[in-house]
């Protein structure tokens, strides 16, 4: 099993005829993903990926013609918050948005209007996400994961690399691998995805990494403790952080008590996750809890 995506996700790429876009598709149709259609405006009617993937003019046109359900969004920052609203409007339940930099006033409006819908945001922000050997929806390296029981959500793109990695590294194979995005406005939030990972019947433990800056971490630990069953393995990056400086993501900035590193993990050790001090030991972390 896996959550959001698997190999009947009919994915279409915003943006497919950039040059970003187009590598990216590519490698998620090489990787066996279902990428059904690309939409560039005004250039409906051709084809891309060596003439694999036929572009639409929008969304909407998309969705009609070849059933699209998950859009991949690679489009300028200026221009993303458009795309994102244009594919929630087509009816689109999945949108990845890889996209960084968008206008924090932008997001706020797109916040807005996704609720309006049924559509879920992955991002932006984000390397997307991955269900291993499946489907591949974003800018992760598919090579590094292997399928299994273990569901990964992370705030860090490299750190989501580096999780899986450690897993493999122990024999685990991941269900589903989901790097939400470190922007402060993003679409799913860290409660969303555990909620997920929870339903699905075959994963057995949660990897969840996240930074300094902002309340989600402490947030989701409190539902953990409410709601979650499985074990869920915890890292918190920043340590070394001063305070009142931005450390890469834009979201990742400690302007209040609560949003160090150190406090963070003190709150999710309180409500009973496994947190691990260093992103090398979340692996071993994982299997010790899984052997149990």
């Amino acid at each position: 099993m896996s959550i959001l995506v698997d190999k009947n996700s009919k994915i279409i790429v915003q943006g497919i005829t950039g040059s970003e876009g187009s590598f990216h598709a590519e490698q998620c149709l090489a990787y066996g993903g279902n990428v059904v259609g690309g939409v560039t405006p005004g250039k409906g009617g051709q084809m891309a990926i060596d003439g694999k993937v036929p572009v639409f003019n929008s969304c909407k046109e998309a969705r009609e013609k070849v059933g699209a359900n998950v859009s991949l969004i690679f489009v300028p920052p200026a221009f993303a918050a458009d795309a994102i609203m244009e594919s929630a409007a087509a009816g689109i339940e999945l949108i990845v948005c890889i996209t960084e930099g968008i206008p924090v006033n932008d997001m706020v409006e797109v916040y807005a209007y996704l609720k309006t819908t049924k559509s879920r945001l992955i991002g932006p922000n984000c390397p997307g996400l991955l269900t291993p050997d499946e489907a591949k929806v974003g800018i992760m390296p598919g090579f590094i994961a292997k399928k299994g029981t273990v569901g990964v959500i992370s705030k860090s793109g490299t750190l989501t690399y580096e999780a899986v990695h450690q897993l493999c590294q122990e024999g685990l194979g991941q269900s589903t691998c989901v790097g939400i995005g470190g922007d402060p406005i993003i679409g799913t939030k860290m409660i969303d995805l555990l909620d997920l990972f929870e339903a699905d019947p075959e994963t057995n433990a949660i990897v969840m990494i996240g930074e300094i800056g902002g309340s989600m971490e402490i947030e989701a630990a409190h539902h953990i403790k409410k709601h979650i069953k499985k074990p869920v393995i915890g890292f918190i990056a920043g340590q070394t952080a001063p305070p009142g400086r931005r450390m890469g993501h834009a979201g990742a900035i400690v302007s209040g008590a609560d949003e160090s590193a150190k406090a963070k993990m003190k709150i999710m050790r309180e409500c009973g996750l496994h947190v691990v001090d260093s992103p090398a030991d979340i692996g071993k972390t994982v299997k010790a809890q899984l052997s149990k």
